[in-house]
């Protein structure tokens, strides 16, 4: 019974957060001009993350052709971008089309990740793996963490006072 209740209200909720999405990327100039095409916006979810060698992002983005996504970096930025393509038939290709749902969004998306200065910029590497996009920043030798030996000298150091 709760789960019923709880999935209604998702469900209204979702509805009202696209239709404010709709009205809001619609001006009376762009709604007459063409209505069937509204601008969509999307911002796939990224993890970023540190280990001991490297910074890592990793986008969600599934649906999208790896030739669709760009990787830039520039002045210690990591930035994202890409298009992911309609993800339902077009009313041109497919005579009737009844939408129940659609949820998926697609077209245009830019993500933007700052990183430290310390990175070796010459070194990025990209994988594309079932939908998920891992982009590796090594980190520069000199941010590497390391041991600094104590050497066994003979003489001591006075300290003045």
């Amino acid at each position: 019974m709760y789960t019923s209740n709880f999935n209604n209200v998702l469900d209204r909720m979702l509805s009202l957060s696209r239709a404010f999405e709709e009205s809001a990327d619609r001006t009376p100039a762009t709604a007459v001009a063409d209505s069937r095409v509204r601008r969509q916006l999307w911002l796939p979810a990224v993890d970023i993350y540190e280990t001991e060698t490297a910074f890592v992002v990793e986008a969600d983005l599934p649906g999208t052709h790896r030739e669709n996504v760009d990787i830039q970096f520039d002045r210690n930025t990591l930035t994202i971008s890409g298009t992911r393509a309609a993800t339902l038939p077009s009313k041109e290709k497919a005579q009737q089309l009844r939408v129940f749902s659609a949820e998926r969004l697609s077209g245009g998306f830019s993500r933007s990740v700052r990183l430290p200065d310390h990175v070796d910029s010459e070194h990025i590497q990209a994988t594309f793996v079932d939908g998920v996009l891992a982009v590796t920043v090594p980190k520069s030798a000199g941010a590497l963490s390391r041991k600094i030996p104590i050497s066994a000298g003979g003489e001591q150091r006075q300290v003045a006072g």
